[in-house]
């Protein structure tokens, strides 16, 4: 038999053509398709990446002060002696000043009535007999803890003369204490300077930061002459731009209450610009009065002193302040006070220059009622407390300076 051919069908033409087109077609698309891929698709690292905000700034929403100013303070003569007795060396006077609670307070603002000069010899019993004192300048360190600034306006630093007067502003300096004042009140140059005031800075993230801000500080010294027109026109010089306050050092000694001279030169202080006035010298506790809107305390009386011979002497009235503003231009200020230091007539200048206005501040205060009786300052009982009101009349101008 013959074996039958078999013969396979060849694939249509047709079939095959489009088989090649679909082939070429196919290459270039998926080429473009991982192109596509490459240039549009990011890795998983660059997806991860968070969105980058910019940080806003915390803003300043405010300034707050709150300022103890105490009344003489004095550690030479019979302190002095009481100290090295004591066991405590120098710490002894201030051995009872945690009963303030300084952590509560940004400063301390006295007079210190006495030059600090080392090196000096003289006695306790010389130093009453001739009424020349010296506070001996080792007490400084212990000193610095809590005072902030003094007015060294009065009848005493110039118990060692010109040159202990430029010791004393040099061993302040050394120990990081501000002064202001002079015990010349024809001086007029050094009548006023400018305290770098510890404040709290508030932000709108509810923070704070401490910052310091220029205060100007004008002491007058009083006792044997009535400061010049010319020395009170210092404070109209820089109330028009910064805050004043006054702290003279004049009056009759022993006395419940300002004579007529006294308490119209505080008034001129007032008329001349002081955002208050806060006085000391006469070692009693007079009154206060609310004179055009502002706060006059014609003596705070001895916060340390050696004398111990009634209460008249040896209690005092602290004045506690807190000072806030919501100025806009506060940061400026603090820059101003940050250039100028404690030249007042710079920091004047600065403000002058950069178009700065007055900041706007306002004042809360109250009593403190100290007493050292026991030869140390500590904190006065409610019972001295109101006895001490009663003599300021605080009750009468603490209504008058709520309705301001």
């Amino acid at each position: 038999m013959k074996k039958q051919l078999q013969i396979k069908p060849k694939p249509a033409r047709a079939a095959v053509f489009i088989k090649l087109v679909l082939l070429v077609l196919a290459v270039p698309a998926v080429s473009l398709g991982v192109f596509w891929v490459y240039n549009n698709v990011k890795p998983d690292a660059d997806l991860a990446e968070p969105t980058q905000v910019a940080k806003l700034e915390p803003k300043i929403t405010g300034v707050q002060s709150r300022v103890l100013f105490l009344g003489n303070t004095f550690w030479g003569r019979y302190i002095n002696d009481w100290s090295n007795q004591s066991g405590q060396g120098v710490k002894y006077p201030f051995s009872r000043l945690h009963e303030f609670e300084r952590d509560k307070y940004d400063a301390w603002i006295s007079g210190l009535e006495c030059p600090t000069v080392a090196g000096d010899t003289a006695t306790s019993a010389e130093q009453e007999e001739t009424l020349s004192f010296n506070c001996p300048p080792s007490y400084l360190p212990e000193a610095a803890k809590w005072f902030t600034a003094f007015t060294l306006a009065n009848n005493h630093t110039d118990n060692r003369g010109a040159e202990g007067f430029t010791e004393t502003k040099e061993q302040l300096t050394k120990n990081g204490i501000q002064y202001f004042g002079h015990y010349d009140p024809r001086v007029i140059d050094e009548v006023c300077g400018v305290v770098q005031l510890p404040v709290r800075l508030s932000y709108d993230n509810k923070t704070e930061k401490t910052a310091k801000l220029p205060v100007v500080f004008c002491g007058y010294h009083g006792v044997f002459m009535i400061p010049s027109a010319d020395s009170l026109a210092k404070i109209s010089e820089y109330s028009e731009y910064l805050p004043v306050f006054a702290m003279p050092h004049m009056g009759a000694e022993y006395k419940a209450a300002p004579d007529e001279i006294k308490t119209n030169t505080y008034h001129a202080m007032i008329d001349n610009g002081a955002e208050m006035v806060i006085g000391d010298h006469p070692h009693w506790i007079q009154t206060t009065e609310v004179y055009n809107g502002k706060l006059i305390v014609y003596s705070m009386g001895n916060f340390m002193f050696d004398q111990q011979y009634n209460a008249e002497v040896t209690r005092s009235a602290a004045i506690d302040v807190t000072i806030k503003s919501a100025d806009a231009d506060i940061e400026k200020w603090v820059a101003v006070g940050g250039e100028c230091g404690r030249d007042a007539a710079r920091c004047l200048q600065l403000a002058k220059d950069r178009g700065l206005k007055k900041l706007n501040l306002s004042y809360d205060f109250d009593v403190v009622g100290t007493d050292d009786d026991s030869k140390i300052a500590h904190k006065a009982t409610d019972e001295q407390l109101d006895s001490i009101k009663q003599r300021l009349n605080w009750d009468k101008t603490a209504a008058s300076l709520s309705e301001l």
